[in-house]
């Protein structure tokens, strides 16, 4: 673990180079780790790929009171490892029609796959969380299989619909909310990806598993699913 001040209450851990299933655990389980520990001085911990940011109350510990703490929290993450704790996975239904699919033909287009290949390629995996941010919720999950690994639009959208599930090289995602965006968009999910009840907002956290599930035009309407937003 390395640990580099951004300012005088914000500091970078690092735990590691290596993007992939295990560094995302250990990224999530550090973060609980300070989460628990450090509770009473924290203002902001914002995890990543394989770092996490962390701003404390300045008036309450110095930036070598944090980084003992840090480290305190970091081993007994370690130990707390040897127990084995298996990941959350968050089941998502999708609706991959051609009506939501906005870039369903395009992505079929560049892999040269029908479009009930993509859905079952894009459909089968686990995909972990890697990391959240871009807007509050935007879950980075990796990888895809590289059959349907395909570029960003080269002129991004100026509105993605809400829940939209996109492509981006050997990733994928939902849109929360309606952004702008350049991903490539394969289908949109009913399930609301903002939390208001948890600290990060977000459905889902760092670490945890998701899975897509393929689901019917009327399933989607049932949930709750728009069909109407541009």
């Amino acid at each position: 673990m390395k640990i580099e001040s951004v300012n005088e209450n914000t500091c970078m851990v690092y735990l590691g180079d290596q993007i992939g299933a295990e560094s995302a655990r250990l990224v999530k389980q550090v973060t609980d780790g300070i989460r628990r520990s450090m509770a009473d001085i924290l203002v902001d911990l914002i995890p990543s790929y394989t770092s996490i940011l962390v701003t404390w109350d300045l008036e309450s510990a110095d930036r070598f009171e944090i980084a003992r703490r840090l480290r305190s929290a970091a081993s007994e993450t370690e130990d707390a490892n040897a127990e084995g704790a298996s990941a959350r996975v968050v089941e998502l239904p999708v609706y991959y029609g051609a009506e939501v699919g906005l870039d369903l033909s395009e992505v079929c287009d560049y892999s040269g796959l029908t479009e009930e290949e993509v859905v079952r390629i894009h459909s089968e995996p686990s995909y972990q969380v890697y990391a959240i941010g871009f807007a509050p919720g935007f879950a980075y999950l990796g990888s895809t299989d590289e059959r349907i690994a395909i570029p960003r639009k080269s002129t991004p959208r100026l509105k993605v619909p809400t829940g939209s599930v996109g492509l981006a090289g050997t990733q994928t995602a939902i849109y929360p909310s309606s952004t702008p965006g350049g991903w490539q968009i394969i289908g949109r999910t009913p399930q609301p990806m903002i939390d208001w009840e948890s600290e990060s907002l977000a459905l889902v956290q760092v670490g945890d598993q998701v899975r897509f599930r393929p689901i019917s035009r009327q399933e989607f309407i049932d949930l709750g699913g728009s069909l109407d937003e541009l």
